[in-house]
């Protein structure tokens, strides 16, 4: 899924008709209010943001996007009509990957797409997790157990995903409740409890591979792992 966040509806339109022509999945977002909080649903491969939205500076929005584990790998295109040298330098500089100028061609734009597409594949790839009957795709964004689907919150499936990366390896409540909420997290740590307990109910029987180590955290029990781990941590 290809996020553009762009308040141009000329600009979002040609933009999305392209990227859907070239073979992508594309949501629009108008604003970075709107951007922030479908990326709390669920994680884009790549972002084209516009510098000036109505309620936020581009440039802002990578800054945080950023300074967060959980984004701070996503490819980001900055698009927009600013031209200065300084105006580049301030997106590179914040973390932006890449840069195109209004106005643009659309073949330049679906070659620079794919290019850092490339790039960022080359960097991580993004694989199966896959522990007995427990399988999670993190380019899909999707989990299943025995084959069905089981639907689950975004931090229930950072949650899983922390876990599955670890798998056989207790992880501290601290580093999770950091990772999975941020480190500027300052809610009452049974909220981790409550995600581990509903987590463990979604999962059903795989559910019980979910193991608490008293004192100290949780851990996934690791009976054969299958498949690659996501070099995303």
């Amino acid at each position: 899924m290809i996020y553009i966040v762009e308040d141009d509806k000329n600009i979002s339109e040609i933009e999305s008709f392209a990227l859907k022509n070239s073979g992508y999945e594309v949501a629009v977002y108008e604003s970075a209010g709107a951007f922030e909080q479908a990326v709390k649903e669920r994680m884009p491969r790549l972002v084209l943001l516009d510098i000036m939205l109505p309620d936020e500076s581009g440039l802002t929005v990578v800054d945080k996007l950023r300074r967060d584990p959980l984004t701070e790998k996503i490819p980001i295109i900055l698009v927009t009509a600013k031209t200065s040298e300084l105006d580049k330098v301030k997106g590179f500089d914040l973390g932006a990957d890449d840069y195109i100028t209004k106005p643009f061609g659309v073949m330049e734009l679906i070659s620079r797409v794919k290019a850092l597409l490339r790039r960022s594949g080359e960097q991580q790839a993004e694989k199966c997790l896959c522990i007995g009957n427990l399988l999670l795709d993190d380019e899909r964004h999707t989990v299943t157990v025995e084959g069905g689907h089981c639907e689950l919150t975004y931090k229930e499936y950072e949650l899983l995903k922390l876990l599955m990366q670890r798998a056989g390896i207790v992880t501290r409540r601290e580093d999770i409740l950091n990772h999975v909420w941020g480190t500027s997290f300052q809610g009452e740590s049974r909220t981790l409890d409550m995600h581990i307990k509903t987590l463990r109910q979604k999962l059903g029987p795989a559910g019980e591979m979910v193991k608490t180590v008293r004192g100290v955290g949780y851990m996934l029990e690791n009976n054969g792992m299958s498949g690659e781990r996501d070099a995303r941590i």
